[in-house]
Order: structure tokens, then C-alpha cells, then sequence
């Protein structure tokens, strides 16, 4: 049985949220401040957590860090753009507006659910001296960790998961753009050199290479 973590404050919302997971035949753990959760999560991990971002105590935004590895659907009624664009670049799965159809929430639920359990029969991606872990979203090269955003984690992936191919500008931002809203033709460049920075800081040297007027590849040992 899949466990889902329900955090947040608003006792009605958490009942109704239960009632229906439970009818979906999920299991279910509840908090109501973020303290709360952040004690419990160094107990216990769900295999996803719906997340408020206005919490007593510690915020959602504050919580992110300690739910690192299960997928985050944030649950908020803070819909403006920004605040979706910079939650899912910390690592939020999904994003939901409150007031919410419970039908969408659960096939985001079902979608994210299967996502992770994909990723979960999948090794690591190693090439040279990078090593990415889809399942746990991290990243090391030459045994020290580098911190990516969730859209340079994406062009990682996808580069290092088609190593001798040239990836076009067009195939990353269909592959990427679908869960990292904040990667547009305009920035996809600003992306790529950042990604390029960080790994070179760690001690990786330069490993990807442009391909002018095209894309984006690993280079070849």
C-alpha cells in the first residue's frame, strides 16, 4: 500500500483529502505544522506527500529539504506563476491551486506515483566522473556533490541518458519544458551554462559540448 502525507493545517481540507485517499485504497499519515512534519519524516517516508505551503512552524517551503527523494505535490491556494516557477525549481513534483478538483489530484497523485517507481528500477547514471541518481535526484562528480536546480537536473539527464547523441535545442525543450516550466527557448541557454559552471567547479572539467546551431551533447571520452 502506498503511503501519502498529508501536511497541512486546515482541518477540513485534511479530512476530506484522508476520506479520499483512503477510498483509493492509499494509506495515509497527517500533520498539521510543518514542525510537526519535519519530526515525523525523520522516522518515517511516504512514497509522496501532498505539501501546504502556509504551515505553523516550519513553512512548506521550509519543508522541501527534509521530503528530498519523495515526490511533492504542493497544495496551495497561492497560484500566482512565480510561486509555482520557484517551487518546482526547488524540487516540487506538481503543483496544485487550491480550490482543486479531487479527480485531477489524484491522477496527478497516480502520474507522479509511477513516476517514482520508475526511476526507483532505474541505476545511476554514471559518465567519467559524473554520477546522477534519478531516484534520489542527486548529482556528484568525482565523489563530490553538486547541487542542480530540478531544470539543470533535467538537461543532465537527458544528456547523459543519450550520451553519443546530439541533442537538439527543440528535443530538450519538449523533453524538459513539460515538468520545469521556468526552461524556454530564451533561457534554455542560461540553463546550460550554469549546469556547465557547477560541474566544472566540482572538478569535472567542461563534459558538455555545444554543437553550433543545433544543441547540446556529452562530450566523448
Amino acid at each position: 500500500m502506498k503511503r501519502i502525507f498529508v501536511i497541512d493545517d486546515d482541518v477540513h481540507i485534511g479530512n476530506m483529502l484522508e476520506e479520499v485517499l483512503t477510498r483509493e485504497g492509499y494509506g495515509v499519515m497527517r500533520t498539521y505544522s510543518g514542525t510537526e512534519a519535519a519530526l515525523l519524516l525523520e522516522r518515517e517516508r511516504p512514497d509522496l506527500a501532498l505539501l501546504d505551503l502556509m504551515l505553523p512552524g516550519l513553512s512548506g517551503e521550509q519543508l522541501l529539504d527534509s521530503l528530498k527523494g519523495v515526490p511533492v505535490i504542493v497544495v496551495s491556494a497561492r497560484g500566482d506563476i512565480d510561486s509555482k516557477v520557484e517551487l518546482l525549481k526547488e524540487g516540487a513534483a506538481d503543483y496544485v491551486t487550491k480550490p482543486f478538483d479531487t479527480r485531477e489530484l489524484l491522477a496527478r497523485i497516480s502520474v507522479r506515483l509511477r513516476e517514482a517507481e520508475a526511476r526507483k528500477k532505474d541505476g545511476p547514471l554514471i559518465l567519467g566522473d559524473i554520477r546522477l541518481d534519478a531516484a534520489s535526484r542527486e548529482v556528484s562528480c568525482g565523489g563530490e556533490a553538486v547541487r542542480l536546480t530540478r531544470t539543470e537536473l533535467a538537461i543532465l539527464r537527458l544528456l547523459m541518458e543519450n550520451p553519443s547523441r546530439v541533442m537538439t535545442r527543440s528535443a530538450i525543450l519538449d523533453r524538459v519544458s513539460r515538468d520545469t516550466p521556468d526552461c524556454t527557448e530564451s533561457s534554455l541557454k542560461v540553463h546550460v551554462s550554469n549546469l556547465r559552471s557547477k560541474l566544472r567547479r566540482a572538478g569535472g572539467g567542461d563534459p558538455i559540448e555545444s554543437v553550433w546551431g543545433v544543441g547540446f551533447k556529452m562530450k566523448e571520452e
